[in-house]
């Protein structure tokens, strides 16, 4: 996924009720991914449409249905990076006012390619408050570490208490980027 948003995570671990808004012909790809957090598992409904452009008149119907959305950009292509506002203003005026948005910059395995600084990148998470990271989806670098905030942050607003404290998804990323084990989930 590239300069897209790609993962539509139910609540409640179920499918959506609808089809996907293509049919088998075309290449969206759609997976699900169990997460345990905190002894509950949380079913992840992946859907990537690999930046491709085909897919955009078709990703309105899949803002509005998801809970989470991860961006992703490729750290050694700008116009990915660049079209990462066009995505989050389409999300902000078709997704669920409460979706879980997290940005990505993938191919961090390969920074010696690099045209788009880490600092580029939290800096523009930063703008939209979103939570951000650097991934390698070739190495694993991150990639559990996303799945498993997105995955905490549903559990924690699926079973929210009122005197609960709230859970802070950019807390929880910081603070997991920190740990030396954080970058070798696979």
């Amino acid at each position: 996924m590239t300069g897209t948003p790609g993962t539509a995570a139910t609540r409640d671990g179920e499918a959506p009720e609808r089809s996907p808004p293509c049919g088998p012909s075309h290449d969206l790809t759609g997976k699900n991914k169990v997460v345990t957090v905190d002894g509950v598992r949380v079913k992840l409904q992946i859907w990537d449409t690999a930046g491709q452009e085909r897919f955009r008149s078709v990703t309105h119907a899949y803002y509005r249905d998801a809970q989470a959305l991860l961006l992703l950009y490729d750290i050694t292509n700008k116009s990915s990076f660049d079209n990462i506002r066009a995505w989050l203003t389409e999300i902000h005026e078709y997704a669920q006012r409460d979706v879980v948005i997290m940005l990505l910059g993938n191919k961090a395995d390969v920074s010696t390619e690099r045209v788009i600084r880490s600092e580029d990148g939290e800096m523009l998470a930063r703008e939209y408050g979103v939570p951000f990271m650097e991934t390698s989806a070739k190495t694993g670098m991150n990639v559990e570490l996303a799945f498993l905030a997105i995955a905490k942050e549903l559990k924690y607003r699926a079973r929210r208490q009122a005197d609960e404290p709230s859970f802070q998804i950019r807390d929880y990323v910081e603070s997991q980027k920190k740990r030396p084990s954080c970058c070798s989930f696979l």
